[in-house]
């Protein structure tokens, strides 16, 4: 299943090809827009030369976060991201064998699915969440019990980025995130 999550066909055939840098895009949705974040993996393999765990764990750590640092970088705080993004890729290899994709293939259910996402770097709650429930929605990825491990993020509608499949749906998105705000604000 293909992805469509930027504007940028590139970086949405390697989060569609690669489940690290699907995991790497989620990671680094915080604190920046979801499609800039979604479009790292693809800004580290145009200056890294790969996306493959393996390499991005081995990496200089300094030599890494400068290359994340360059304009534009792969989020607002390239730094701290790179750290966790070598972190991840180090248990990813430690853990999965170098496969992203084993993390929810090999989840026995919609919890296990839930309790592996939150055990990494960057991974809250909320965002495991939203994690499981993009597999889910995108990937197909279904273990029983997914629904509840994903709370209201396995609904139908435009919560999240596990729902955003092209522009239109990224706008839905957004506004639904803008409501969401003026209504805990006003209380």
């Amino acid at each position: 299943m293909a992805i469509h999550i930027t504007d940028d066909p590139a970086a949405d055939e390697l989060l569609s090809s690669n489940p690290f840098a699907l995991l790497v895009g989620m990671m680094l949705d915080q604190q920046y827009p979801m499609e800039h974040a979604f479009m790292g993996p693809q800004k580290v393999v145009g200056r890294f030369g790969s996306f493959d765990p393996a390499a991005i764990a081995a990496a200089d750590p300094e030599e890494f976060a400068a290359l994340c640092s360059t304009t534009p970088a792969i989020h607002r705080f390239p730094g701290s991201m790179a750290a966790r993004l070598q972190e991840l890729a180090r248990i990813v290899v430690e853990q999965y064998g170098g496969d992203a994709s084993r993390l929810w293939t090999e989840a026995v259910d919609g919890k296990d699915l839930l309790k592996r996402i939150q055990a990494l770097p960057g991974f809250g709650a909320q965002k495991a969440k939203i994690f499981t429930a993009l597999v889910a929605k995108q990937l197909d990825v279904r273990p029983a019990g997914w629904e509840k491990a994903a709370g209201d993020y396995a609904l139908a509608g435009f919560r999240s980025v596990a729902d955003v499949v092209d522009p239109v749906s990224l706008q839905k998105v957004r506004d639904y995130k803008k409501a969401a705000k003026a209504a805990a604000k006003a209380g």
